[in-house]
């Protein structure tokens, strides 16, 4: 992240995201597939890591990462396949959402994930400040479903609405996000205008 100067002197936060560019792989239409989308290609690799059958629909092409993109039936006709689509699809003041797998943080205890306060330091209580409490006893003999317990916490899918873009630079194909976006350095984000 950094901070952006608007012409007026107003700073406002920022992330840097470079946006591909990125090729169509493939172009799905209503009549044959059900829907219409866009597949794109992202970030070329060696051949030889991809299966055959992939590279038979890449036709020879080798990507990375490949994704799909639905679009209206009516601007599904601006795309063609082995087009290059970059940052200049984007402008200043366009409103975006933006999709990615957030920071993993590893197991963690109901305090850190759940936001849980704990036990008091006092009455009694000698090494229980972050431990859960009780996970419902008393009518039933068995743990409720949907119990807020210690486990596994991040790497998930965040989806966030309504960023704006502040600026684009076509030359190095770099986008300037105002505010936060999931994920740490060098995450594969999703722009969806």
């Amino acid at each position: 992240m950094t901070q952006y100067f608007a012409e007026n002197g107003q700073a406002f936060p920022a992330t840097i995201v470079t946006a591909g560019p990125v090729f169509v792989t493939q172009i799905k239409n209503g009549g044959a597939d059900g829907y219409t989308a866009v597949q794109v290609g992202f970030e070329t690799q060696k051949e030889s890591r991809m299966s055959k059958a992939l590279l038979g629909h890449l036709k020879g092409k080798a990507f990375h990462h490949i994704c799909e993109f639905k679009v209206q039936p009516e601007e599904i006709s601006a795309f063609s396949v082995g087009s290059e689509i970059n940052a200049s699809l984007f402008a200043a003041g366009d409103t975006i959402t933006v999709r990615g797998v957030s920071k993993g943080k590893g197991f963690q205890g109901v305090v850190k994930r759940h936001g849980f306060h704990g036990g008091p330091r006092t009455h009694g209580q000698k090494h229980s400040e972050r431990e859960p409490g009780s996970i419902g006893g008393g009518l039933r003999t068995r743990v409720p479903k949907g119990m807020r317990m210690a486990g596994r916490m991040g790497s998930d899918i965040i989806t966030v609405k309504n960023l704006k873009i502040l600026a684009v630079d076509n030359d190095s194909n770099t986008i300037l996000i105002k505010g936060a976006v999931p994920g740490r350095r060098g995450t594969l984000i999703e722009l969806i205008g």
